[in-house]
């Protein structure tokens, strides 16, 4: 199932400037060290990649960031097929869906096993859900797309017997077996974490398998399991000589032995070490596209582009009116401005997106008008955005009570200086350019931008926990299905972030203010779930779209190509967008 994540760069971007000659020197010789640090094993079995930030938690359930270890350690009882966007069977090997559309009954695989050797059964299944997804007392982003109809019920889930499992649904749901794909998580080893209390009363789960459990206590059901984690240096995965799967010559999957996650400081480091020889793969920004495609030949690799990529990336406002301990989360005057609907209009009026294709993406991207990756047969294409015109935003600014002060700042009614913080993940090239010509761009029609990018778990915890932020760029990924999204688009939505309610067991928020349009598309994502019918449910996101557009809580910006580069010792990739070039890495082999 796609749910909505915090994206680093989803599934791993991205890249940066020519380096001089000393520096190359200088980082040649540091990757010569590095590289003779991992410990020895035939290069022939391990491929090698490298990502931005470090692991937040090695707890599947509690996770909310993009790239994490999860989609090569868990698997589902289905999981989409990224190259025909069809469910297919992974831990289930089939499924029967009553004529009613309101029961399925899903058989498991025979002999399936955790990485520990334990059986994994049914019982795991029920618990996973019953116990974890479904358990109010454990924060996780992908509850919200198990809510049901207007009610927001939860399926129900029971065990038939020792091969087969039961949801039941009080009414129809269009995306009910997509949302079957969650994890399925060992009974044996969290059952107790679940049902026991910390001295905060909270479960001993919540603190369960962090970044510091060392790998063997980790147990897993997916192609790999965590074999090392050298906190700020690399990720080092082995394969799970328990998975299920095989191939047609009865053969244990994956044929690959360890893949290695090299944790770099930024993509230029991943950009030098690709080009040096080191990295296996490297996702590519527009800006090097042509300098790398000119090196496939030389460097023996093949640059893929499977066109414009899903997910999004946008700029937010902070619209939470609400306080802590008497404390405003956002100024009160700042709150005024941005809340109000033509102040954001006049914002993504004074944004140049044509520019940022053009110079930051090398025309390499598409302006993105929508919450809906332009590949989902769900995307409304009739979506116009909003056009570069400053002229226009200084209007809507005007009409709104701002004014201009003789040196061109704008203030607000009461002289307020117009001004704000804006921020991203530092690291991230691309996203480092676009708030550095937002903050450009914003100044021709008087506004100045604070642009300061900070490391992306202390971003990820000023939208969910603190709350305490202003604007910010930051990216989600995407799916052909629209209620993945839901956890973004329902009011009380863990990734509701432009209006964010408190997450559990962080302090109330006091007079917090849901809008009649945000009400209206949480609602309207309620009603889509339930449609059955394609065109119908298309009419239903179609609004959610306009009304997006309309009230702008999300100012969308690029949607570039997705882009990697992948050595030629690697065969058997099918690049896809929705899935890289990895979302088959236990059929890969690489060539002597």
């Amino acid at each position: 199932m796609k749910t909505l994540k915090f994206r680093q760069s989803i599934f791993f971007k991205k890249i940066a400037k020519l380096l001089t000659i000393s520096l190359l020197f200088i980082s040649l010789n540091l990757l010569i060290s590095s590289c003779n640090s991992i410990n020895k094993t035939d290069n022939s079995s391990r491929i090698i990649q490298s990502v931005l930030s470090e692991p937040k938690t090695f707890n599947v359930v509690l996770s909310q960031e993009s790239p994490n270890i999860f989609g090569l350690t868990y698997e589902g009882l289905v999981r989409e097929n990224p190259l025909t966007g069809e469910i297919e069977p992974a831990l289930a090997k089939s499924w029967t869906i009553s004529d009613d559309k309101l029961t399925i009954i899903f058989t498991l695989k025979e002999d399936l096993k955790w990485s520990d050797g334990q059986p994994l059964t049914v019982d795991d299944v029920v618990f996973s859900y019953n116990q974890i997804y479904l358990n109010e007392e454990i924060p996780t982003n992908v509850r919200d797309s198990l809510r049901i109809g207007q009610s927001r019920a939860f399926p129900t889930v029971e065990k038939l017997n020792e091969s087969q499992v039961k949801f039941t649904i009080p009414e129809p749901f269009a995306p009910f077996l997509d949302s079957t794909g969650l994890a399925i998580l060992p009974k044996h080893i969290l059952e107790e974490k679940v049902n026991t209390k910390g001295s905060d009363g909270k479960p001993l789960f919540l603190s369960f398998w962090g970044v510091d459990t060392p790998p063997e206590d980790l147990v897993v059901n997916g192609v790999y399991k965590l074999k090392n984690y050298v906190t700020s240096q690399r990720i080092i995965f082995t394969k799970n000589p328990f998975y299920w799967e095989k191939d047609i010559m009865g053969n244990q999957l994956p044929y690959i032995e360890e893949v290695v996650w090299e944790i770099v400081e930024s993509t230029d480091t991943s950009l030098l070490q690709f080009r040096s020889g080191s990295l296996d793969s490297v996702g590519i920004t527009p800006e090097y596209f042509s300098l790398l495609k000119k090196e496939e030949k030389r460097g023996n690799f093949t640059v893929f582009n499977g066109g414009p990529a899903y997910g999004t990336t946008f700029m937010a406002f902070n619209l939470n009116q609400g306080s802590r301990n008497g404390k405003p989360l956002v100024t009160p005057y700042k709150s005024r401005w941005f809340n109000n609907v033509n102040f954001r209009r006049a914002i993504a009026h004074g944004i140049n997106r044509e520019r940022m294709i053009n110079n930051i993406y090398r025309g390499l991207g598409e302006p993105q008008n929508s919450p809906i990756s332009v590949q989902s047969p769900f995307y409304d294409q009739t979506i116009k955005g909003y056009d570069y015109d400053p002229e226009l935003a200084k209007q809507i600014l005007l009409k709104e009570g701002f004014k201009y002060r003789e040196d061109g700042k704008l203030l607000d009614s009461e002289n307020n200086e117009v001004r704000f913080t804006l921020l991203t993940n530092a690291g991230n090239k691309i996203r480092e350019s676009l708030g550095s010509q937002i903050k450009q761009d914003l100044s021709q029609i008087g506004i100045t931008v604070d642009f300061t990018p900070i490391a992306f778990n202390v971003l990820v915890d000023k939208l969910s926990n603190s709350l305490d932020w202003e604007a910010h760029i930051i990216g989600f990924t995407g799916g052909n299905e629209p209620n993945g999204g839901a956890n973004l688009w329902f009011p009380d939505g863990n990734l509701h972030l432009f209006n964010q309610k408190p997450q559990p067991g962080r302090q109330p928020i006091e007079g917090r203010v849901i809008a009649d349009w945000e009400a209206k598309i949480g609602q309207l994502y309620i009603e889509g779930a339930r449609e059955l019918d394609f065109e119908k449910r298309k009419e239903i996101y179609d609004q959610t779209q306009q009304l997006a557009s309309e009230y702008l809580p999300l100012i969308y910006l690029v949607n570039p190509y997705s882009l990697s580069a992948v050595r030629n010792r690697i065969e058997g990739v099918e690049y896809s967008a929705l899935g890289g070039a990895f979302w088959n890495i236990q059929k890969l082999t690489i060539r002597d």
